[in-house]
């Protein structure tokens, strides 16, 4: 899952310069570390993540923000949203 995710960001992201091999599961999505996102990036990728996966973020809050820290805890929130209609 956290491969797929990462070939998501590079996809809806268009961050050509970067292979998703080279995105650590662990470091941070935004701000200063890891990638960098700013929340254009964060927009774009709850549209990609709602086409590929059929998951709504509605609202931001402080709950989505911890889901999107990094590539294992977003791992682990669509997982956990996609596990009960499985």
């Amino acid at each position: 899952m956290e491969l797929e995710l990462k070939r998501l960001i590079v996809s809806a992201l268009n961050l050509e310069d970067m292979s998703p091999e080279e995105i650590d599961s662990d470091e941070p999505l935004f701000g200063d570390g890891g990638l960098g996102l700013d929340s254009i990036d964060a927009l774009e990728l709850g549209v990609a993540i709602r086409k590929t996966y059929d998951i709504r973020i509605e609202t931001v809050s402080d709950e989505v923000r911890r889901h999107f820290a990094s590539i294992s805890a977003l791992a682990a929130f669509i997982q956990q949203q996609k596990g009960p209609r499985s």
